[in-house]
């Protein structure tokens, strides 16, 4: 679906925002700061989110971004609360897909075909 107006806006505004925590995660933890999550999974989730910022490959990259953050709420986390967020506005993403204003949208959007 590519919504346009206010609902678009909304995908848009949810996009940019879990998109900056993932990525402010991911550099986090490539610069050191002591947290209990892998590495691995956070700078995954860190390249998944800027697949959802632009919103290019939207279902694909909530896939990715969900699947890790309920490993690391799983594999244990002092922030619980947050990947909890963030793997259900990853499930969000593949059911609303990412808005008109998108990559995504001017790739795959409605087409009119004239006969």
């Amino acid at each position: 679906m590519f919504p346009d107006g206010c609902p678009g806006c909304g995908l848009l505004l949810l996009r940019i925002v879990a998109g900056v925590i993932l990525i402010h995660d991911g550099v986090a933890g490539l610069m050191g700061a002591p947290h209990r999550e892998s590495l691995t999974l956070e700078v995954i989730a860190a390249s998944a989110a800027i697949f959802l910022i632009v919103g290019l490959w939207t279902p694909i990259a909530g896939a990715v971004v969900a699947g890790t953050e309920i490993w690391i709420a799983v594999s244990g986390t002092v922030h619980v609360r947050g990947t909890i967020m963030l793997a259900t506005t990853g499930v969000i993403m593949i059911a609303l897909g990412p808005g008109a204003r998108s990559i995504d949208a001017l790739l795959y959007g409605r087409k009119r075909l004239d006969i």
